[in-house]
């Protein structure tokens, strides 16, 4: 075989099996003429920054706000409905608490509630915009931080229909309620007419018994308004909509609990 004839079935096979040395040694000239290889690796790809999804805005399943029209118009009714029973019972507890006390105090007025103007019908406690004081142990007196809700509170008392409440005014930022000396009790189902302003301890624990009954009935009624509403709305079990109306239901209870609570401290009732 001539040197020609060797060197052209030698050139195939060089082209395979040279190395890159190989070529750096030949110049690059003849290394430009090498095929290239294609080159493969596994390369993982992330999830870009703007698409990741964090998780700080997630809310769980018992937080999550109720998200149907129909179901958020009967949470509202429900929730006007039970706190309509709470305050209630708060007004009737007020005066069981003044007649077991024995003593005119400031607390026979925690039921009223005032709408101020501007504010539309979100209601306000009176000793937001007031303070109550008692004098010789018989007259509560009222007076507004601001004149221009004297009126909004004179309005507020009337419309409580607490018994025994009539405010006089005395200046532009005062009101007087004079207390009788002897309360009748109107709220009471038992044979108990008067108590002087010394009540015995019997006539406290009868009072206390009552408390106990009226806030017994607003619990009962509490939970047939959320059962009334449930039942309307025919939601899933372990649903949120189930979820929030107990809870609603829950802290109205609670806060009859510490309406009764308070009465029996402050009286000393059993």
């Amino acid at each position: 075989m001539s040197l020609p004839s060797a060197v052209r079935l030698a050139v195939p096979c060089s082209r395979r099996i040279v190395s890159r040395n190989s070529c750096q040694f030949l110049g690059s000239s003849q290394s430009s003429c090498m095929p290239k290889s294609p080159i493969t690796s596994c390369i993982r790809l992330y999830a870009s920054r703007s698409k990741a999804k964090s998780t700080a805005d997630l809310v769980p399943g018992s937080k999550q706000a109720i998200t149907s029209e129909a179901a958020r118009f009967e949470y509202a009714k429900s929730e006007a409905k039970m706190s309509t029973a709470v305050e209630w019972y708060r007004k009737e507890v007020a005066g069981l608490e003044t007649r077991a006390s024995g003593r005119v105090t400031p607390a026979l007025l925690s039921p009223v509630r005032i709408e101020l103007p501007g504010k539309g019908k979100d209601l306000v406690k009176l000793e937001e915009v007031a303070t109550v004081g008692v004098r010789d142990g018989s007259t509560l007196i009222i007076t507004v931080f601001e004149e221009h809700n004297l009126k909004a509170v004179e309005q507020a008392l009337y419309a409580a229909k607490l018994p025994n409440i009539v405010p006089q005014r005395q200046d532009s930022r005062t009101v007087k309620i004079p207390i009788p000396r002897s309360l009748t009790s109107s709220s009471c189902d038992m044979d108990i007419h008067h108590f002087s302003l010394r009540p015995t301890v019997e006539a406290r624990n009868a009072l206390a018994a009552t408390a106990q009954r009226m806030a017994e009935d607003t619990r009962v009624q509490l939970r047939k308004i959320q059962q009334a509403s449930v039942k309307k709305g025919d939601y899933k079990k372990h649903s949120v909509e189930l979820e929030e109306f107990q809870k609603l239901a829950d802290r109205n209870i609670v806060e009859v609990d510490k309406i009764l609570a308070q009465m029996k401290k402050s009286t000393g009732a059993r």
